[in-house]
Protein backbone atom coordinates (compact mmCIF):
# COMPACT_ATOMS: atom_id res chain seq x y z
CA UNK A 1 0.00 0.00 0.00
CA UNK A 2 1.29 3.52 -0.96
CA UNK A 3 1.37 6.60 0.77
CA UNK A 4 0.56 9.79 -1.13
CA UNK A 5 1.83 12.81 0.58
CA UNK A 6 -0.22 15.77 -0.46
CA UNK A 7 -0.13 19.79 0.54
CA UNK A 8 -3.23 22.08 -0.27
CA UNK A 9 -2.50 25.48 -0.07
CA UNK A 10 -4.89 28.31 0.22
CA UNK A 11 -4.43 31.94 0.31
CA UNK A 12 -8.04 32.95 -0.92
CA UNK A 13 -11.34 33.07 1.89
CA UNK A 14 -13.46 32.33 -1.24
CA UNK A 15 -11.81 28.69 -2.07
CA UNK A 16 -12.19 27.82 1.32
CA UNK A 17 -15.30 25.34 0.70
CA UNK A 18 -13.59 24.35 -2.57
CA UNK A 19 -10.77 23.51 -0.81
CA UNK A 20 -12.27 21.25 1.79
CA UNK A 21 -14.82 19.68 -0.67
CA UNK A 22 -11.02 18.26 -2.65
CA UNK A 23 -9.87 17.29 0.42
CA UNK A 24 -12.70 15.20 1.55
CA UNK A 25 -13.53 13.77 -1.87
CA UNK A 26 -9.61 12.95 -2.03
CA UNK A 27 -10.30 11.45 1.15
CA UNK A 28 -13.51 9.81 0.17
CA UNK A 29 -11.90 7.80 -2.92
CA UNK A 30 -8.64 7.18 -1.76
CA UNK A 31 -7.74 3.43 -1.38
CA UNK A 32 -4.15 3.98 -0.51
CA UNK A 33 -2.83 5.79 2.92
CA UNK A 34 -2.58 9.87 2.12
CA UNK A 35 -0.66 11.82 4.46
CA UNK A 36 -2.71 15.72 4.05
CA UNK A 37 -1.65 19.06 5.19
CA UNK A 38 -3.66 22.42 4.49
CA UNK A 39 -1.62 25.37 4.19
CA UNK A 40 -3.37 28.83 5.04
CA UNK A 41 -1.58 32.20 4.32
CA UNK A 42 -2.55 35.55 3.35
CA UNK A 43 -6.18 36.20 4.10
CA UNK A 44 -7.01 32.95 4.23
CA UNK A 45 -5.46 32.32 8.08
CA UNK A 46 -8.95 34.35 8.45
CA UNK A 47 -10.56 31.15 7.88
CA UNK A 48 -9.64 29.83 10.44
CA UNK A 49 -10.72 31.95 13.32
CA UNK A 50 -13.32 30.73 15.80
CA UNK A 51 -15.54 33.85 15.44
CA UNK A 52 -16.16 33.79 11.81
CA UNK A 53 -19.60 34.01 10.65
CA UNK A 54 -19.16 30.51 8.97
CA UNK A 55 -18.93 28.10 11.74
CA UNK A 56 -19.86 25.20 9.71
CA UNK A 57 -16.09 25.29 7.71
CA UNK A 58 -14.57 25.36 11.03
CA UNK A 59 -16.85 21.84 11.66
CA UNK A 60 -15.57 20.28 8.44
CA UNK A 61 -11.78 21.38 8.97
CA UNK A 62 -12.54 19.53 12.61
CA UNK A 63 -14.13 16.33 11.12
CA UNK A 64 -11.16 16.33 8.79
CA UNK A 65 -8.58 16.55 10.96
CA UNK A 66 -9.91 13.85 13.14
CA UNK A 67 -9.52 11.56 9.61
CA UNK A 68 -6.03 12.82 9.74
CA UNK A 69 -5.86 15.77 7.98
CA UNK A 70 -3.46 18.45 9.65
CA UNK A 71 -3.90 22.38 9.20
CA UNK A 72 -1.19 25.30 9.45
CA UNK A 73 -1.52 28.92 9.83
CA UNK A 74 1.48 31.06 8.61
CA UNK A 75 2.35 33.50 11.57
CA UNK A 76 3.06 36.25 8.94
CA UNK A 77 -0.23 36.30 8.24
CA UNK A 78 -1.73 35.72 11.46
CA UNK A 79 0.39 38.66 13.04
CA UNK A 80 -0.16 40.52 10.03
CA UNK A 81 -4.14 40.43 10.05
CA UNK A 82 -3.65 40.48 13.82
CA UNK A 83 -5.19 37.10 15.05
CA UNK A 84 -4.01 35.62 18.17
CA UNK A 85 -3.40 32.21 19.04
CA UNK A 86 -6.14 31.57 21.00
CA UNK A 87 -8.98 32.60 18.05
CA UNK A 88 -7.85 29.57 16.81
CA UNK A 89 -8.93 26.31 16.96
CA UNK A 90 -6.93 23.64 19.14
CA UNK A 91 -6.22 21.84 15.78
CA UNK A 92 -4.38 24.40 14.39
CA UNK A 93 -0.86 24.33 14.32
CA UNK A 94 1.13 27.75 13.38
CA UNK A 95 4.16 27.54 11.26
CA UNK A 96 6.76 30.70 10.75
CA UNK A 97 6.30 31.44 7.40
CA UNK A 98 3.32 29.64 4.83
CA UNK A 99 5.72 30.05 1.86
CA UNK A 100 8.51 28.12 3.63
CA UNK A 101 5.91 25.55 4.92
CA UNK A 102 5.14 24.78 1.31
CA UNK A 103 8.42 24.54 0.23
CA UNK A 104 9.32 22.17 3.17
CA UNK A 105 6.48 20.24 2.30
CA UNK A 106 7.22 20.01 -1.19
CA UNK A 107 11.29 19.19 -0.74
CA UNK A 108 10.37 16.46 1.46
CA UNK A 109 7.77 14.76 -1.72
CA UNK A 110 3.92 16.34 -0.89
CA UNK A 111 2.22 16.87 -4.46
CA UNK A 112 1.28 20.72 -4.24
CA UNK A 113 -2.63 21.21 -4.71
CA UNK A 114 -4.25 24.68 -4.95
CA UNK A 115 -7.92 25.14 -5.63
Amino acid sequence: MSEYKVVFHIDEINKLRLLLNNVGNLLNVADNKFCIEVVANSEAVKCYTKNQDADVDINIMDSLNQKGVKFVACNNALMGYDIKKDALPDFVDIVPAGVMELVKKQSEGYFYIKP
